[in-house]
């Protein structure tokens, strides 16, 4: 059985959506970033992590993967042009919105208030909506990032965009509107946001 480390309130929510969606047991183990029980499988101290076989893994998208492959599922296979295309989906996602959420994040409550910046935060507003836009189009048409097939890049993207909605990061595009309703809306979502 995995074990998942970390809250729903941080990118373990992306690990415990996965598991949901692909049916596997697991233990969940909730820990704050940081908190000694984290830093003893993981030295960072970032969740989440997922322990399999006693083998930490860290790194959320790192995770996703791992877990894809594994199971052949939600994933392309590798080799494949739909799995550097969702590849190349998923990066985007992690470079231009995940990144940029993480760093308004950093000098909201993560570094030392000397260290925080907080005017960097209408910069960073206006190169989400940007990278929003950007998506919106790269998606093109599917209900899902790659079409009719909903994949980690989907998990990933989701996250972000729930993330943004709670930081206060507005986004006003609707075709990813309607696509982050139609993500939270499946059953696994719901049963990992519960948790």
């Amino acid at each position: 059985m995995y074990q998942v480390i970390g809250g729903v309130r941080s990118r373990a929510m992306r690990v415990l959506w996965m598991l949901e969606e692909l049916g596997e047991p697991f233990e969940h183990v909730q820990a704050s970033p940081g908190s000694a029980e984290v830093k003893a499988i993981n030295p960072s101290g970032k969740v989440p992590v997922l322990v399999v076989d006693g083998t930490p893994i860290t790194d959320s998208s790192a995770i996703l993967s791992y877990l894809a492959d594994k199971h052949g599922a939600l994933t392309f296979p590798p080799g494949t042009l739909e799995r550097a295309r969702q590849d190349g989906l998923m990066h985007k996602v992690l470079d231009e919105l995940d990144a940029v959420l993480w760093t308004a994040a950093r000098h909201s409550f993560v570094l030392p208030e000397d260290q925080r910046m907080p005017e960097i935060k209408g910069p960073l507003k206006w190169e989400f909506v940007r990278s929003c836009d950007s998506l919106a189009e790269a998606m093109g048409d599917g209900p899902y990032l790659m079409g009719e097939t909903f994949t980690i890049a989907d998990i990933v993207c989701a996250h972000c965009l729930s993330w943004a909605i709670n930081a206060k990061f507005a986004f006003e595009n609707e075709a990813l509107r309607a696509y982050l309703d139609r993500c939270r809306d499946r059953d696994a979502f719901k049963r990992a946001a519960s948790l």
